[in-house]
């Protein structure tokens, strides 16, 4: 499988501002590009399955040092919000196949989707420009919040509220 974003580069980024703030994008609502991918045994997961939910897509990789670090906290969200209507998925971008991938759901105990990636999906939610980069799109489909980088799982749950359960209007 290709990437357009390379593992050297994705370790670049990180390591040229490891300690750089968590960069949010707060623009207007957009709406979320469709995708279909494989998930780790093979079997095709799309968007549209997830239509009416509050997703959480985060690209990822296991050889990545924050997104390692963050994904418990993902795991923590998809169990305490998951009867809510939240949906964790993760979007692996490793380059070396499922194997990897596999035995790092199992040690870290997963709870959530996770797919692998691929250029198509990059680009239509570019720019990517490291991991974790992180998506939270609404029950209308609308990307509500991009961040890169690692955010402590206390202020990205807030941000995770704030869409599933909005205040009344």
């Amino acid at each position: 499988m290709k990437t357009g974003f390379s593992r050297l580069a994705a370790a670049v980024v990180l390591s040229v501002a490891p300690a750089a703030p968590v960069r949010s994008a707060p623009a207007l609502p957009a709406p979320a590009p469709a995708w279909k991918l494989k998930d780790v045994d093979g079997k095709t997961v799309t968007s549209d399955q997830f239509k009416g939910k509050v997703v959480v897509l985060d690209f990822w990789a296991t050889w990545c040092p924050p997104c390692r670090t963050e994904i418990p906290g993902f795991v923590a969200l998809q169990k305490k919000y998951g009867p809510d209507g939240l949906v964790i998925v993760g979007v692996s971008m490793d380059t070396d196949g499922t194997a990897p991938v596999k035995k790092f759901i199992k040690d870290v105990g997963i709870n959530y989707t996770v797919v692998m990636g691929d250029d198509d999906i990059v680009s239509a939610f570019a720019p990517i420009d490291g991991y974790p980069t992180t998506f939270i799109i609404d029950r209308d489909g609308l990307v509500r919040s991009k961040k890169l980088g690692k955010k402590p799982a206390a202020e990205f749950e807030k941000d995770v509220v704030a869409v599933l359960r909005p205040p009344p209007s």
